[in-house]
Parts: C-alpha cells; sequence; structure tokens
C-alpha cells in the first residue's frame, strides 16, 4: 500500500502508527475571499493543493486545510467568509493543541492568506509560552523574494503583483484552469480614500507614506481587483511560482524535521 500523506485519508490506527516518527505536520490555514471578477473566491484550494505536494515531497502529513480566515476587509462582496478575531486566534491553537496533547511536536503553520498571519502569531506564541513549543509559519506568498518576483515578472513584478492579480491569478491558471472567467475582468480605476490613494486594504498613502486606516476592499475598486493586472497572468508564471513555493517549504519542512522545537516555557 502506498504511504499516505494526508491526514483525511488515514485511519486512526494509521496515523497511531506514523506517530512514532514524530512526523511534522502541516497545519494549512486559507480563506474565503474575493479575488477580482476573474479568479474563484476559493483560494483555499490553492493552500490545499500546495500543502498536498509538500507533505508528499517531505515526507511529511497534511491535516486538513482550514478554508476561512480572517478577511474582514472584503466583507462587502458576497459568498466570503470572514471569521472574527478571537474566533481565528482560537482556531489555529485548538488545532495546534489537538497534536500537541498526543506528543507530536513537530508542526509547521502552511498559511496561504496573508492577513491570517498577525493571529496566527498570537496563538503560535501564547503555544510557545504555555509549552515551550516553537511552531513556525510558512506564509506562501511572502516566500517570494524581490529577487525571484525578479526572475520570474521581470520590470513588471510592481504593476502585476496585487490582490486580484497575480501571483493568485497566475497559480489558478496553473492549478485550476477550469474555474477561472477571464472574460468577466473589468479594468475600473481605482478611487480615493480621504481625498488619497488607497494603500491596499491596510490605509492611505500621504507624502509617500502609508497611514493605516480601516478601509474595505470595495472602498479601493468596485471590481475587487486592489492592484496589480490579472489579464498580464499566465498558466507559465503559475507553475514558476507554484514550484518555487513548493520547493521553498520542501527544503524547510526537512530542515525543521532535523531540529528540536522545545524551548523554556514563556
Amino acid at each position: 500500500m502506498a504511504r499516505k500523506h494526508l491526514l483525511r485519508d488515514m485511519t486512526w490506527y494509521e496515523f497511531r502508527e506514523r506517530m512514532a516518527e514524530n512526523p511534522v505536520i502541516l497545519v494549512s490555514l486559507g480563506s474565503q475571499e474575493e479575488q477580482g471578477p476573474q479568479s474563484p473566491m476559493g483560494d483555499h484550494m490553492i493552500t490545499e493543493k500546495m500543502a498536498e505536494m509538500v507533505a508528499q515531497a517531505a515526507d511529511a502529513i497534511a491535516a486538513p486545510t482550514v478554508p476561512f480566515g480572517y478577511a474582514e476587509y472584503f466583507r462587502p462582496f458576497p459568498g466570503g467568509v470572514q471569521l472574527r478575531a478571537e474566533t481565528m486566534t482560537a482556531l489555529v491553537e485548538d488545532i495546534c493543541v489537538s497534536f500537541l496533547d498526543h506528543g507530536l511536536d513537530h508542526l509547521v503553520i502552511f498559511n496561504g492568506h496573508t492577513g491570517n498571519f498577525p493571529l496566527i502569531n498570537q496563538a503560535v506564541r501564547k503555544i510557545r509560552a504555555e509549552r515551550g513549543i516553537l511552531i513556525p509559519c510558512l506564509n506562501t506568498w511572502r516566500m517570494l523574494t524581490p529577487k525571484k518576483r525578479a526572475e520570474i515578472w521581470g520590470d513588471r513584478a510592481g504593476s502585476a503583483m496585487g490582490h486580484g492579480g497575480d501571483p493568485i491569478a497566475s497559480v489558478y491558471l496553473h492549478l485550476f484552469p477550469e474555474l477561472v472567467r477571464r472574460d468577466l475582468y473589468e479594468d475600473k480605476p481605482a478611487k480615493t480614500v480621504l481625498g488619497l490613494p488607497p494603500a491596499m486594504w491596510n490605509g492611505v498613502t500621504f507624502r509617500d507614506v502609508e497611514v493605516p486606516v480601516p478601509i474595505n476592499a470595495d472602498e479601493v475598486r468596485e471590481t475587487g481587483i486592489m492592484s496589480g493586472d490579472p489579464s498580464r497572468s499566465s498558466a507559465e508564471i503559475g507553475r514558476q511560482v507554484t514550484e518555487y513555493i513548493v520547493d521553498f517549504s520542501v527544503a524547510f519542512v526537512k530542515h525543521f524535521r532535523a531540529q528540536s522545537s522545545r524551548v523554556e516555557p514563556g
């Protein structure tokens, strides 16, 4: 029988047997949110697919992906599901503790929605303080360094990337091309907030400085495209992005497996 790498596919007898190896467990988190008019909302599908690829290549075990995350700024768009901050933090802690209580101390958060990270950080810091366990977090899209972005997008990296555009728009074309509706793309102008240009959903820009203001995505563009240009996305770009993120994550998981995750509590 082939070796299983997805927790959902295992019986509890099979998982109990694998526990003796103290495997790396990937705790995958995504989001159900708008990605512009052309891409499907379930970007947790990308997280799930990448986590499966990483688990297979790194001989880890991927827990089922949580499809919902913290995405309050997308609330104006129908179809999204937004968890409250306290719900998200408690969810991450509860999932991790479920594994820690059985002596599994090599957990890695595999986070496919950047907005989840501040709350992930709260949860894993609480776990460190109470249990003395370090839980790293791999933020998928943050792995794309300036050097890698230049390699993939060249001199148009700045204009190509952003919410509603790349990298997610291209990764969808690579992994789930049948779900993409490029015919629905509309190029709408950006709005202003407080008479100033928005800085994504984090605030506004004043004299080249970002000033935090709690704005929502529809206050930037009515289409949900915050920045970037999905009309220039491609399956080939998506392939390069996917392979880079998976390769990086596999290398980290293999490195982490050989390290102790235990520190003094507090």
